[in-house]
């Protein structure tokens, strides 16, 4: 047991097609993202010791936006930022590039955990969406950002009626601008066969080359003075004095204030680490498509899409015309392990080619260029949870479940507002106050995640209805997603 992976990744019965296989034939098992001529050189490893007001443990997006806020609300602040390999290398430059003002996994997540509050979640997350935007344009950030939104469509007859209910949730909150599309309407935005409905947000999402974005924040962080190294992964966390100590391999880092952003990896706060579980997602690249193959999905309005089935794909075109294509299984690796082997699956590159051309059967004969994977955290709740140890000399903001491209910069606001020791609106929330129930330890982990993929998995081909192990886990709020 010890070193099988957990996995749904059935797609169907039957062996993949011969057309799904050749087209996954010479695709390079690399990021797309980072496979880019503009990549930035590694910048040096710490050696020796460093002093700084903060330190800033992560370079992916929840550490960098931290850096960056920070020296934009006290540019005088000395802050450091120490990656444990290159800037952007892990789930920042790996993901599908949607970046959404939902900070709670989504409206329906949200009105089950936060009812009372969930307006002004979404106001704050619109915000947040609209502060990215800003800084984007601000620091001439180079991303391909376009605030296209996103259209949740539905595959199965019973998702049309959640996809109305969404939207008359939506509408009585007034937030966003959320449009329910029926069967014609959303062929007309993008035709696949599989379309029933859609749920288009307009506002609320937009698409962009989250690498680029990666390296665009940490150029701003260096133009501000934030002292950044690279390939200095922190090893050990404890008190010295009034500060922090931070041991990497090489030196050491004494801060009066540390922020924690290592989402995925094993936290240096070990009481943090129950909260958090590891899972992998991948995700599938195709060549650039030609006019003719852009045409016969039409797709003019480049919105982001995603399908609203447990086991989900989401999917969006790119700068340079090409469809990602990723999602559906969600893989756990006994204990909880994050390593390099585990990155790619080559089963879950064969379900979702034959997926992709199940959706696009007029696509026949495109071919993937790139198939990759990576580890993301998750938690009970989907959504990020907050805190700080130490005396409040150290926070950590965790969890983001897979849609931490947007809602890691409202994360890194709140840890900075905790270590101010300031009550915000931010802080004042039930969702930052609160945390997420943990997961149980080994093997029940195992097997509690287990039991709910092949829940999930029945719902799916049931017309959703959720069997009891499912609502015992709606009720006590203890969930498992990617």
């Amino acid at each position: 047991m010890a070193t099988d992976a957990m996995t749904r990744s059935s797609g169907g019965a039957g062996a993949p097609t011969p057309s799904a296989l050749k087209a996954l034939a010479g695709a390079a098992y690399r990021p797309y993202w980072l496979d880019d001529p503009g990549r930035p050189g590694p910048r040096p490893a710490l050696v020796g010791e460093e002093r700084c007001d903060l330190l800033v443990v992560g370079g992916g997006y929840s550490g960098l936006w931290t850096a960056l806020i920070a020296k934009e609300r006290d540019p005088d602040r000395e802050v450091v930022l120490v990656e444990g390999q290159e800037i952007g290398w892990a789930a920042s430059g790996r993901n599908g590039g949607f970046c959404a003002a939902s900070l709670t996994h989504g409206l329906g997540n949200g009105a089950a955990r936060w009812p009372d509050e969930l307006a002004e979640l979404e106001r704050l997350g619109h915000g947040n969406l609209d502060a990215i935007e800003s800084a984007v344009e601000r620091y001439g950030i180079d991303c391909d950002f376009e605030r296209t939104g996103e259209i949740d469509v539905a595959t199965e007859p019973y998702q049309v009626a959640e996809l109305r209910e969404a939207a008359r949730l939506a509408a009585g909150l007034g937030v966003g601008e959320q449009e329910f599309l029926d069967r014609d309407a959303v062929r007309a935005q993008v035709d696949s066969p599989t379309f029933l409905a859609g749920l288009w947000d307009r506002r609320g999402v937009a698409m962009l080359h989250p690498a680029k974005l990666a390296w665009g924040l940490a150029r701003a962080c260096a133009e501000l003075g934030v002292r950044i190294y690279e390939h200095t992964p922190a090893e050990r966390l404890a008190s010295a004095g009034a500060a922090m100590a931070v041991r990497t391999p090489f030196g050491q880092v004494r801060a009066r204030q540390v922020a924690l952003a290592t989402n995925a990896f094993p936290a240096l706060v070990r009481r943090v680490r129950p909260y958090i579980t590891p899972v992998y997602d991948h995700a599938l690249m195709t060549e650039p498509l030609n006019q003719e193959q852009l045409d016969a999905i039409g797709w003019r309005g480049r919105q982001g899409l995603s399908d609203t089935a447990n086991h989900f794909h989401y999917f969006r075109l790119t700068a340079d015309q090409r469809i990602l294509w990723g999602g559906y299984d969600i893989i756990y690796r006994y204990g909880g392990r994050v390593r390099a082997e585990y990155d790619h699956h080559p089963a879950t590159y064969r379900t979702l080619a034959e997926h992709f051309f199940r959706c696009f059967p007029q696509l026949e004969g495109v071919r993937f260029s790139h198939a990759w994977g990576g580890a993301i955290d998750t938690c009970s709740r989907f959504s990020a949870f907050f805190g700080s140890a130490h005396g409040g000399r150290v926070a950590y903001a965790l969890g983001y479940t897979g849609l931490g491209v947007g809602a890691t910069r409202f994360g890194a606001e709140v840890m900075l507002d905790l270590l101010a020791g300031e009550r915000t609106e931010r802080t004042r929330l039930e969702m930052v106050r609160s945390k997420p129930l943990p997961f149980p330890p080994e093997p029940v982990r195992w097997a509690g995640i287990g039991i709910t993929q092949w829940s999930m998995t029945r719902a799916d081909a049931n017309g959703g209805r959720r069997n009891l192990w499912l609502r015992a886990m709606d009720k006590v709020g203890l969930g498992f997603d990617s």
